[in-house]
């Protein structure tokens, strides 16, 4: 019996859910514009009422012709851009008058930034000379850690020559700058 009862109450809540969905769909059918629900007043209706109106209209699925001819008599006046360019269009900048003494100024800078710069100088460290009879003289010269013990023509550290050795200084030539540089002794 109890199993009879529950089917009863399951098949009674059915029919009632069932009736609920049926009037909620009716009542979504009424509302949703039909020949019932158009005002019937001959009074000047509100702004909203006319809003709500176009709202209907633009779900009416029927071909408005007046709109489209309306569409057609739309000319394109644009900005004159291209609109099928993917770059923006070059602007054209008007150069200023510059003044004679300031052209010359520039001028000068310009001549000053085209020449090389100055070659970079011979860190060798000159300290000592040996004179023996019946020898050529020999420099001593560091550079950092290195020593070398060299003649005139002889080339040290793969880069800088000997030219000319005397008690004072020696003359020394970058191979790779092609510059000639005066070493004095130094003392201490």
């Amino acid at each position: 019996m109890k199993a009879a009862a529950g089917s009863k109450n399951k098949t009674r809540i059915a029919i009632v859910l069932g009736i609920v969905a049926i009037l909620t769909v009716a009542r979504a059918l009424m509302t949703s514009g039909g020949p019932a629900n158009e005002p019937t007043s001959t009074t000047a209706s509100s702004p909203e009422k006319k809003k709500s109106a176009l709202a209907s209209q633009s779900l009416d699925p029927r071909l408005r012709l007046d709109l489209l001819e309306n569409s057609e008599k739309i000319k394109y006046e644009g900005k004159g851009t291209n609109i099928f360019r993917a770059g923006a269009e070059p602007v054209e900048i008007a150069k200023a008058k510059i003044s004679p003494l300031l052209r010359k100024q520039q001028e000068d800078a310009a001549v000053k930034a085209h020449l090389p710069p100055p070659p970079p100088p011979i860190n060798l460290k000159y300290f000592g000379i040996t004179n023996s009879k019946g020898e050529k003289p020999k420099a001593f010269l560091s550079q950092g850690d290195d020593v070398w013990i060299a003649h005139e023509g002889d080339v040290v550290n793969r880069r800088y020559k000997i030219v000319r050795i005397s008690p004072t200084g020696i003359e020394v030539e970058d191979l790779l700058n092609n510059n000639r540089q005066t070493i004095a002794i130094s003392q201490g």
